[in-house]
């Protein structure tokens, strides 16, 4: 039984004698606190009673990293959708309609180009409600676009993945795309310029075993899961328990693996101050 939708709701109704919208509350995945919907999004999704990083679109990720949340998109490549005509329960070309339908994207990924602190930036955000962020051919093109504009236009390239690994209904295509996004982390790190990532929950599989742990620097949101295979497979694998806290982002920091663990009202400040400190000075 939920009692938000079988009792607050109704009463609210009667009250007030007219539809409630029924996303006027929140829970929180970790406390399990009601909150305002309204509130909860003035936070950026951050829930006030525990701290818990709550799942992000990734537009609104834009927004709180460009300043004055300015910025330009930068279209996704043009791709072959559905390359293998795979089918499970549903027709992988099915499945992709209402992905987009539901998020208004054509993909997991958006790239945009906009000043962070006043340096033009090149940015990467996934979109976890896309197929769970997952990385298709679509991804893998974005991601060289996004690394050639960062060359272009002597720009540092953030990348802020949220994914669940490669994309299944894409086989060896998507797998594919671990060492070509590889490459083009290298070719912006050759022309000398700063690739930054943001780790967000969760970042897991092909995503983490490519170009998301490649960073000079690299950030992560409190709480955020991070591995390549989930917990449970490797514990029942090793048949041995694993540690309290692993594959968090705290675990990561405390075994080295990222660099720092950043909430999530400062990341932009953290990250003007990296981007300053990394960037040569360009005429």
């Amino acid at each position: 039984m939920n009692w938000i939708t079988d009792f607050v709701r109704p009463k609210l109704r009667a009250l007030v004698g007219k539809d409630v919208p029924d996303n006027l509350w929140d829970k929180c995945s970790k406390c399990e606190q009601m909150i305002f919907h309204r509130d909860l999004a003035e936070n950026s999704f951050v829930c006030r009673h525990c701290g818990n990083h709550m799942r992000l679109e990734a537009k609104k990720r834009l927004e709180l990293l460009f300043d004055e949340q300015e910025y330009t998109r930068i279209p996704t490549p043009k791709v072959v959708h559905d390359p293998l005509k795979f089918k499970d329960l549903k027709k992988y070309s099915d499945r992709l309609k209402d992905a987009r339908h539901k998020t208004e994207e054509e993909d997991a990924i958006l790239i945009a180009m906009g000043r962070i602190g006043g340096q033009k930036s090149i940015v990467v955000a996934f979109e976890f409600n896309f197929m769970g962020g997952s990385m298709g051919t679509a991804v893998g093109a974005g991601l060289v676009a996004a690394a050639k504009a960062a060359v272009k236009y002597k720009a540092p390239l953030i990348v802020i993945p949220s994914s669940g690994g490669a994309r299944m209904q894409e086989g060896i295509l998507s797998l594919m795309q671990m060492p070509r996004t590889t490459i083009a982390v290298r070719q912006v790190k050759e022309a000398g310029l700063p690739y930054i990532t943001i780790l967000h929950d969760p970042t897991t599989g092909g995503v983490s075993a490519s170009f998301a742990m490649l960073g000079d620097i690299a950030i992560a949101e409190p709480g955020a899961m991070i591995g390549f295979a989930g917990a449970r497979v490797i514990q029942q694998t090793i048949r041995h328990a694993l540690p309290e806290g692993f594959q968090t982002a705290e675990y990561l920091l405390e075994h080295g693996m990222i660099d720092m663990v950043v909430p999530r009202h400062q990341i932009k400040e953290r990250l003007v101050t990296l981007i300053k400190l990394l960037m040569k000075p360009r005429v």
